[in-house]
């Protein structure tokens, strides 16, 4: 079962997460979410332990339900110009900036984070698997993330991305091989078929 807190005060917390970082093609994702202190729902977890169909479900759940949520994207062109571990920071800020309440404390699913000014933070590895903050985060960083990619197919269907998303799947590198890479793909990954 998911925790609620990662204290014992009455701290707001917002877990963050973000999805989409290791893709060859389409931006990076980041979600921040503070939920209310007793929110529990059975199917919430990491999000790739948890089926599409639930995933969807609990978007849903978490908008309506959260104290304050917010998701940010951050372009594959800036991924480029910037790094992708530079490029998630820069999305994890900017979801934290996009919450209506100011979180007393950030926890983060990962074991590294650039540092958001007044705010303490803790760096939890497989943290989305443990805490329900984090996982809400990243099943609203997945489910946004995926539906964008789904967007982008219909420009490029030839690589399958409403099915890949963007990752750098056999089939994925199949289309690369054969069409080459286009506009919405990191230039800065060495990215080969």
């Amino acid at each position: 079962m998911l925790l609620n807190t990662f204290s014992d005060d009455a701290l707001a917390e917002a877990g963050c997460d973000e999805a989409g970082r290791g893709c060859y093609a389409g931006p990076v994702c980041a979600a921040a979410v503070i939920l209310p202190r007793n929110f529990y729902h059975p199917l919430l977890n990491d999000s790739k332990l948890v089926t599409v169909a639930n995933r969807n479900q609990l978007r849903s759940i978490i908008e309506q339900e959260a104290i304050t949520w917010a998701v940010t994207m951050v372009s594959h062109e800036e991924i480029d110009c910037i790094n992708i571990l530079q490029a998630t920071y820069l999305a994890m800020h900017k979801a934290i900036d996009g919450l209506s309440v100011k979180p007393d404390l950030l926890l983060i699913d990962g074991n590294c984070f650039k540092p958001y000014l007044g705010i303490a933070h803790h760096c939890i590895v497989k943290g989305d698997g443990k805490y329900a903050a984090i996982a809400a985060a990243s099943i609203l960083a997945k489910t946004h993330r995926d539906a964008y990619m789904q967007q982008l197919h219909q420009q490029f269907p030839q690589y399958n991305w409403q099915k890949n998303k963007g990752y750098g799947t056999a089939q994925h590198r199949a289309a690369i091989q054969q069409y080459g890479l286009c506009k919405y793909h990191r230039q800065s990954f060495a990215i080969a078929p």
